[in-house]
């Protein structure tokens, strides 16, 4: 394990079939020479095929972690990262990358396969059990913590979500869902919440 390296991330949601979007991304991580590239789900429009969504990222050599929204179900995720290497589910799962912890829930509370708060809890407990002696942890969801700037919308984030964030204290928080509240930026404690909504962001740990 590589103590010291930092590794570079690229992290959006919110895709939506937005082929363009992609292809303009996908050049940024090569660019700015990303390692991972992460899709905070929502990469569909009501459950529609993806199309163009992870190819050209692996075209550029860098693996994709991704996980569903409220527009696609976890079927369709498991789908693309059986159809295509160097990328994985994070629904309910953690994997780690040198010294660095990632894991992560997908889906809302409605949509596709709405998930309950008890649903969330589960998974993210389970999802942290694979990383929990890591350093540096990152969470990613699709939907928005409870009691956050993403909720001016008028939609409630996730209580378990939020307990989850004060519980395990991960380095950053990266979720989409309400694209209005794309780009804000806040923090629970150490953690750094970014909101990535259609509008990506670059960053190290």
């Amino acid at each position: 394990m590589e103590e010291n390296k930092k590794t570079k991330f690229l992290a959006i949601a919110d895709i939506h079939n937005d082929s363009k979007l992609v292809m303009r991304l996908a050049e940024r991580a090569k660019n700015e020479n990303v390692d991972i590239v992460i899709l905070a789900g929502d990469l569909t429009w009501l459950n529609k095929e993806p199309k163009n969504i992870v190819g050209p990222f692996l075209e550029q050599n860098k693996k994709v972690l991704l996980l569903h929204g409220n527009h696609e179900s976890n079927d369709t995720i498991n789908f693309l990262t059986e159809l295509y290497q160097n990328t994985k589910n994070l629904h309910g799962y953690g994997m780690k990358h040198n010294d660095i912890g990632i894991f992560g829930v997908g889906g809302a509370d409605f949509g596709i396969e709405p998930m309950t708060e008890k649903d969330f809890k589960n998974a993210l407990n389970h999802s942290h059990s694979y990383i929990k002696e890591m350093k540096k942890k990152i969470l990613i969801t699709h939907m928005h913590p409870a009691d956050t700037k993403s909720e001016f919308s008028g939609f409630d984030g996730s209580t378990s979500i939020r307990e989850a964030i004060e519980k395990f204290q991960p380095d950053f928080a990266l979720f989409g869902h309400i694209h209005e509240a794309s780009g804000i930026e806040e923090k629970i404690g150490k953690t750094r919440l970014i909101n990535v909504s259609r509008k990506e962001v670059v960053f190290e740990i």
